[in-house]
């Protein structure tokens, strides 16, 4: 019997909020291409909305471009087991009062290879995180320019 675990790529999660009527469904085709191409692999999608008086409730996937469609309909049952009620319950804390949310666990399939030959050569991750957008960029915009190997800028 194989006791190695299967290719499994990293597992992440995003809180995405809207405020109010700004949910147009623009990402969505970003989504779902990401999907097709088999670089990640939904896990879990739950859509959130916080009310004014703070409660936070579950909301039913929706039409969220107004074309008469189920836009994520695709998605609908998405559920692994991993996010529970005190899982959305903390997604919930973060957002605003008026605004919704999709929160978004999913694999990095991309990585299962890598992932699966690390662990067979012993390798354990030790650390992770997320580095800011807005970091990175203001980080890069404050460093000189890089010179390339040619000595070139």
């Amino acid at each position: 019997m194989d006791d190695q675990p299967p290719d499994t790529g990293p597992i992440d999660y995003l809180i995405v909020e809207f405020p109010p009527g700004a949910a147009t469904g623009e990402g969505l085709p970003l989504l779902l291409d990401l999907v097709d191409r088999g670089l990640i692999r939904i896990l879990d999608l739950v859509f959130l909305r916080k009310e004014d008086d703070r409660s936070v409730t579950r909301i039913e996937i929706a039409d969220l471009d107004g074309d008469g469609s189920l836009d994520l309909a695709l998605f609908h049952g998405a559920a692994s087991g991993l996010l529970d009620e005190g899982d959305l319950a903390e997604a919930g804390s973060v957002l605003a009062p008026g605004a919704t949310a999709v929160v978004l666990v999913y694999e990095n399939v991309w990585a299962a290879p890598l992932a699966s030959a690390l662990r067979r050569g012993g390798a354990q991750l030790v650390a992770g995180g997320r580095i800011p957008v807005d970091l990175v960029m203001a980080s890069l915009d404050a460093a000189p320019a890089a010179v390339g190997a040619d000595g070139t800028g």
